[in-house]
């Protein structure tokens, strides 16, 4: 062979070397560098292919080494990734590989999540997990889904606008039948009207009641009640007695104090000018005048009976002795049992308490006029013991 002949061999077999060693190179991202081999699988990669990047926390990792098809149905697809060796750190056994894709339409690639702090290490060839790829499909089957309701919505909507703009069912007579919204109209401000004298009507009959109470024909009944507003009954009640024991005691039978069983007019007033002096010279927390009845009569009429009688004692308090009238709180206990005989119309007490005792707070009396806990009974004093206090 010629000299010219071995020189064109020569240079032909480097050029093909130097070809062969560019497109080895070309497929090799990690040729100089350790890498190791993780798979995922997934039942569609939703066009991932070859090559495609590998990323992890968004950096790039890795590269798509092969995508393997399953041997039979109901198996899934592999992908094997080749990743670099430093990722070990971050991606643990329990890190999700999933199927991305660059904007919307842009080349789909592999994301793989960090692991949890404590999880174990993959090694190479290890299986992680996966997650389904997003398929633009079934966002345009859903968005297609939309677009269908929305045009029916609209079709019934025209179709409820036509039968009210032809005067069809009530809206439509209302809009379409001039007469018959204005008769509506009237009919409405004639109820209007009507609400207001019916008002007017409540307001007078209130005045006609407060007057009544004046009236000489009628006040003998609520002198004899000892009461006139009943609303009052509630201003100053709490309900129930505090915790620990009174600092001082005044205790009362209903006959010392009122005219009968049923009344709440007081008498023998002077009997309460005790307590009102221990009220008016010493200092104390509050005071609270507790009231009950004997057994007998209706159990509704004397709960309002025994707040009424601690109103009215404590309004004989407030005005003959000066003191504040804050500290002055009342508790109809309605019906009580035990006491004697001379207490079978019930008794009084005046309860005054230390300073710094917490006030109970102020509630509606049970409709059910359920008993009274013990620790909230007042104790039951006889009259004898009573005369001597």
């Amino acid at each position: 062979m010629s000299r010219v002949a071995r020189l064109g061999a020569f240079i032909f077999v480097a050029l093909a070397v130097l070809v062969a060693g560019v497109f080895i190179i070309g497929s090799k991202n990690y040729l100089f560098r350790t890498t190791y081999r993780l798979k995922a699988q997934f039942d569609n990669v939703a066009g991932l292919a070859n090559g495609a990047d590998v990323q992890v926390g968004g950096v790039h990792s890795g590269t798509v080494h092969s995508i393997d098809l399953p041997h039979m149905p109901g198996e899934k697809v592999t992908v094997v990734m080749d990743l670099d060796n430093s990722t070990h750190e971050i991606i643990k056994r329990d890190s999700v590989a999933s199927i991305e894709t660059e904007g919307v339409l842009g080349n789909q690639f592999l994301a793989i999540s960090f692991g949890s702090v404590g999880q174990a290490d993959v090694k190479d060839g290890d299986l992680i997990g996966s997650e389904p790829p997003f398929l633009m499909a079934d966002m345009l089957k859903k968005a297609n889904g939309i677009l269908d309701s929305s045009q029916q919505a609209t079709e019934h909507l025209n179709s409820v606008t036509a039968k009210i703009d032809s005067g069809q069912g009530t809206v439509g007579a209302l809009v379409n039948d001039k007469q018959l919204y204005n008769n509506l109209e009237q009919a409405t401000t004639t109820l209007h009207a009507t609400m207001v004298q019916a008002q007017v009507g409540v307001t007078d009959f209130q005045e006609n009641m407060e007057a009544l109470k004046h009236n000489f024909l009628l006040s003998g009944y609520f002198r004899k009640r000892g009461f006139e507003d009943s609303a009052a009954l509630a201003a100053n009640r709490i309900s129930g007695l505090p915790p620990g024991t009174p600092l001082k005691t005044f205790s009362y039978t209903t006959k010392q104090l009122f005219n009968t069983r049923e009344s709440a007019r007081l008498k023998n007033q002077k009997t309460l000018n005790a307590g009102g002096e221990y009220l008016a010279e010493n200092q104390f927390g509050f005071a609270v005048i507790v009231v009950s009845t004997g057994m007998e009569g209706d159990t509704k009429k004397d709960q309002v009976l025994t707040e009424a009688r601690a109103m009215v004692v404590r309004e004989y308090l407030v005005e003959n002795f000066g003191f504040d009238d804050s500290q002055l709180k009342t508790l109809g206990m309605g019906k009580q049992a035990g006491g004697s005989l001379e207490a079978d119309w019930g008794s009084i007490q005046i309860l005054i308490f230390p300073a710094g005792t917490e006030i109970p707070v102020n509630k509606p009396t049970p409709a059910d006029n359920s008993p009274v806990p013990d620790s909230d009974r007042p104790t039951q004093v006889t009259a004898a013991a009573a005369q001597k206090l």
